[in-house]
């Protein structure tokens, strides 16, 4: 396996991980704000045992994008992927934003009460 799909892969796990993490508390919110009800919205509820797994895998995928995208270029063989300026600069802004997705998985459930 290539080193630049270990990375795409890390970044895609962090992202998944993040979006599940919060799904026990986004979820319901983002549905009621569009104007859904209904008492099955208490389902997503079914999720939050699983938050810290979540949570966990998502900074542990987060950590090993990390290593991938920000070793030195010296690292990367010239004409690697991995050596494009152009291509490190979208990799480290996809990686800030599944990383602000973490993080707003992480902190959700403490803002939450200020928007009920």
């Amino acid at each position: 396996m290539s080193e630049q799909s270990q990375g795409r892969k890390a970044l895609a796990a962090g992202g998944v991980a993040a979006i599940l993490a919060s799904a026990c508390c986004l979820g319901p919110l983002l549905l009621v704000s569009l104007g859904f009800s209904g008492a099955w919205l208490g389902n997503f509820s079914a999720f939050e045992p699983f938050r810290p797994l979540f949570l966990g895998a998502g900074f542990i995928a987060l950590f090993f994008a990390w290593r991938r995208i920000y070793r030195p270029i010296m690292v990367c063989k010239p004409g690697e992927v991995c050596a494009m300026p152009e291509v490190r600069s979208a990799y480290k802004l996809i990686f800030w934003g599944v990383s602000a997705l973490v993080a707003g998985a992480t902190i959700f459930p403490y803002v939450l009460p200020l928007f009920y």
